[in-house]
């Protein structure tokens, strides 16, 4: 009784919206004696953990597909606490408890508990214990009291959740749902820098402002500006994806603008570029700093008139587009070295969102472990994917100079040799002796661990390298070595000029 009044407790100061369920799973684990409790959330078909007690932190991103997962399906086919003691089928949660640092041991005891309101299963809650008989003295009214108190404690979470979202944005922006917590192309972390980020696309997503998206490279530029169109009221219109730095240079102009039949050499029809695909909806320039000076000022007319010509064409066409654009440059230093227009940079800084680097939160980095664990894992066709805790210390310490993007790549190397000490469909167990990140840079202190050359530098590099051994070997012929590397010889005067490669 005690425990059930403190568990009382603990709902009635569930706190408010953004906040994690952690105080009520952990009176939960108190209160029936658990070594880990999840609170979950169903959605099709697939629980998402909302809070975790006595896990790894890497738990909070990952994902239970009822159809990869036999206890979580069983249980909430049954629609009523099931007790698991047998090790038939393997518990979800093997591997993951924080006092289990070899990721190795098998939970002994299991109970999973569905939550139903009004008939409907919203998710479920999972009682584990490495002692077999820890939940023989729970009895079945006491568990469905437990199990009814979480059912409340969840869905007053997710209602104070849709009254935020209706206080703060107009109705017709209103999701008739709950966003998937991990889905694809969603934007994570839940770092107070993360959240900030949120805060920001929340406020300017429902705006039709101009938005520049800035930060180096992987940390995430292009979901924002997902994120910012599935939040805008052009939701169910087009989002058009430019990359400008693969834009030819003699064609950029009729990328973005279209062109007629006739207005050059190879154009034998009339042609739609991207603004008027985009028409409705959203145009998204991605490395915005790299469109070529001369296409700059008819996008300055387009942003500020919504209007465009196709080339060849004196027909004037209006458009109703927002545009978003990122990149990773110092857009500043572009404009002030002659490489990017001051007014082209004002009109698309409408709004400026800065997206952290991956060390500005290392405290995402679990979440990022689990999340893509789970993705190498299916991906691979492996068993499930666990972290030693040497592994979870190496990561965390790292300073992730090619961010996210870097870190999804290490883990995917670091699964993969791991598989090589597991039999088919066994747990996959990562050490720290798996987890290489890139090239030390060749420095007195490059044996340390963090001593790595960030990325945008090792890759601008290699083009140099490329374009001086290219020219090399055709003995100074640009045209030559343009087509040797695949390029246009235009493209390649512009690349070469960009990277400060001498041109003779």
């Amino acid at each position: 009784m005690r425990a059930l009044l403190d568990l009382t407790a603990a709902l009635a100061s569930v706190p408010s919206v953004g906040t994690p369920l952690v105080d009520y799973v952990r009176e939960v684990a108190h209160a029936v004696n658990a070594d880990a409790v999840t609170l979950l959330r169903l959605l099709d078909g697939v629980l998402y953990p909302v809070a975790c007690h006595g896990l790894t932190a890497d738990c909070m991103g990952r994902s239970f597909a009822l159809s990869e997962h036999p206890r979580l399906a069983s249980a909430m086919q049954a629609g009523e606490p099931t007790t698991c003691t047998a090790h038939d089928t393997p518990d979800p949660f093997d591997g993951l408890l924080e006092d289990d640092p070899g990721a190795r041991l098998p939970i002994h005891a299991c109970v999973v508990c569905p939550l139903i309101v009004a008939g409907r299963a919203m998710g479920a809650l999972t009682l584990d214990a490495f002692d077999p008989a820890a939940f023989e003295a729970l009895d079945p009214e006491s568990l469905s009291l437990v199990t009814s108190l979480t059912a409340m404690a969840l869905e007053t979470h997710d209602l104070r959740q849709s009254l935020s979202r209706c206080s703060e944005r107009p109705p017709t922006l209103i999701e008739a749902s709950l966003d998937h917590p991990l889905d694809v192309g969603q934007l994570y972390g839940d770092s107070p820098a993360m959240q900030s980020v949120r805060a920001e696309i929340e406020l300017v997503g429902r705006s039709d402002f101009t938005v520049l998206v800035t930060g180096e490279t992987g940390v995430g530029k292009e979901l924002v500006c997902r994120t910012l169109h599935r939040r805008s009221k052009r939701a169910a219109g087009p989002l058009v994806y430019v990359n400008c730095a693969a834009l030819p240079l003699q064609l950029a102009e009729s990328e973005l603008f279209g062109h007629v039949r006739g207005a050059f050499t190879g154009a034998e029809m009339d042609r739609r570029g991207k603004f008027e695909i985009a028409d409705g909806g959203t145009l998204f320039l991605d490395e915005i700093c790299e469109l070529p000076l001369l296409v700059q000022p008819k996008l300055l007319r387009a942003l500020q008139s919504g209007e465009i010509q196709r080339v060849g064409s004196d027909e004037v066409h209006g458009v109703d587009v927002r545009v978003l654009a990122a990149t990773n440059r110092d857009v500043e230093k572009e404009v002030a070295e002659g490489r990017f227009r001051a007014d082209l940079f004002h009109r698309l800084t409408e709004y400026r969102i800065f997206v952290p680097p991956l060390r500005e939160h290392p405290e995402d980095v679990p979440l990022f472990m689990g999340l893509f664990g789970e993705r190498h894992q299916r991906r691979l066709g492996l068993g499930a994917v666990r972290f030693t805790e040497s592994a979870r210390e190496l990561l965390a310490s790292l300073e992730w100079r090619g961010n996210v993007r870097e870190l999804e790549h290490v883990l995917g190397q670091a699964i993969l040799r791991a598989s090589a000490r597991s039999a088919p469909r066994a747990p996959v167990v990562v050490d720290a002796t798996d987890c290489r990140p890139g090239t030390p840079v060749s420095t007195e202190d490059a044996s340390s661990p963090t001593a790595f050359r960030p990325l945008r530098e090792s890759v601008e590099q290699f083009k140099r390298d490329q374009i001086r051994r290219a020219v090399s070997a055709h003995d100074g012929n640009w045209a030559a070595a343009a087509r040797a590397l695949g390029m246009h010889r235009s493209n390649l005067h512009h690349l070469a000029e960009r990277l400060g490669v001498r041109q003779s």
